[in-house]
């Protein structure tokens, strides 16, 4: 058992380790500025300049297959990635990459939305949630009816990310009320010019979600995506492509805060001695590292069994949950370590607490995490320390 990187991997890691601290974190005090101004902290212009600077090392497409022009790394590296993107709160994301499930488009369909998406020319949105379809996405009531060779959608989604900057959704709507989620789904390529809207949900975090509108748009049969009726696949495809990802960027963010607190804690003196010696101190130092230790394992375990092509469901939603669970407790911590400056927005460390708590409900809630993982236990899908085989 072998937990040593490969020269690759090293090398690959620590480039996106210059890279976020060459360019990402020094712009971190004009993005903090800018949001307590009420502005974007990083523009798409800005955010386009940095993905180039970044392509100019090879650096594109990171999961995208090198046949579409992307770098097609394993799940592991992609893991590995994201955490030293997780050290910034800047918003930065590698260009060049698409949703996974718009390489199921046809040829006319991959030259319409899938190559031009790669190339950043279009920005797409996937919208399955709905007020009353959340996690519970079977329950879905967006519905397409047929009229003649076209489609006409009707109904509203909810907590679209990037649904405010997107020209075209992906959205899955009923076409079978009998069958429902059970072969009567499907999945639509729609652009914005046929008529859909977006509306900006204002949230605690720096960014903003959607809420997208269907009044009676049209779309012709052309806009399948996949096969009609198993868009629900595509749609679970989706959701499960890279939870593990999640909590891997979370790793960086906790190392970051980590960091600042162990540091805090050896320069801030109370009473005539440094915080750093007090008990109380020092155990929230300890149950963070081992926290983090094993958050880490957790997400590299799940990606490993991507890579493997084993059925890596499981291991996602419990680095998932603990990701969020505890990436919570450890910024919780650190701000308290910081005292009243922790709470100021002076310090990025209130930036990352509301930004974490975000981890616990999107793309699987703990409570779903929970259920997933106490139904394989309980049905004998997975065994109790069956890891090692």
């Amino acid at each position: 058992m072998d937990f040593t990187l490969s020269v690759e991997e090293r090398e690959v890691r620590d480039w996106v380790r210059t890279f976020v601290q060459r360019e990402l974190i020094p712009l971190e005090p004009e993005v903090l500025r800018r949001e307590r101004a009420g502005q974007p902290g990083i523009t798409s212009d800005e955010l386009r300049d940095l993905q180039l600077k970044a392509k100019e090392s090879g650096f594109w497409g990171v999961l995208t297959p090198e046949a579409y022009g992307g770098m097609g790394l394993s799940a592991v590296m992609a893991a590995l990635l994201e955490a030293e993107l997780g050290r910034t709160f800047v918003q930065f994301r590698f260009g060049g990459s698409a949703d996974n499930i718009l390489f199921h488009a046809n040829e006319e369909q991959k030259e319409r939305y899938l190559l031009p998406t790669i190339s950043g020319e279009r920005k797409s949105c996937f919208a399955i949630t709905e007020p009353g379809a959340g996690s519970d996405a079977k329950a879905i009531r967006t519905s397409a009816r047929k009229d003649g060779d076209d489609w006409i959608i009707n109904g509203e989604k909810t907590f679209i990310t990037g649904g405010n900057e997107a020209d075209f959704t992906m959205v899955f709507a009923i076409t079978d009320p009998e069958k429902g989620a059970n072969g009567g789904v499907t999945c639509f390529l729609v652009d914005r010019e046929m008529g859909w809207k977006s509306e900006y949900i204002d949230t605690m975090g720096e960014w903003g979600p959607a809420s997208l509108v269907f009044q009676d748009v049209r779309v012709p049969s052309s806009q399948i995506l996949g096969e009609e009726g198993r868009g629900f696949e595509l749609a679970m495809q989706w959701i499960g492509q890279g939870r593990y990802l999640l909590p891997a960027r979370a790793i960086g963010s906790c190392e970051r805060l980590l960091s600042m607190a162990i540091e805090h804690a050896n320069t801030r003196e109370t009473f005539g001695q440094k915080i750093a010696e007090r008990q109380a101190i020092q155990w929230m130092i300890a149950d963070s590292g081992v926290e983090l230790e094993a958050l880490r394992w957790l997400v590299l375990h799940a990606a490993w069994q991507v890579d493997q092509k084993m059925d890596s469901r499981h291991a996602q939603s419990m680095a998932k949950l603990y990701g969020g669970v505890k990436a919570n407790e450890i910024v919780d911590r650190v701000l308290q370590i910081h005292g009243g400056m922790g709470y100021t927005r002076e310090l990025p460390i209130e930036r990352w607490y509301r930004e974490l708590r975000l981890l616990r409900i999107y793309e699987g809630t703990d409570e779903i995490q929970r259920r997933t993982i106490a139904r394989n236990l309980l049905k004998g899908h997975v065994k109790v320390g069956g890891v090692l085989g």
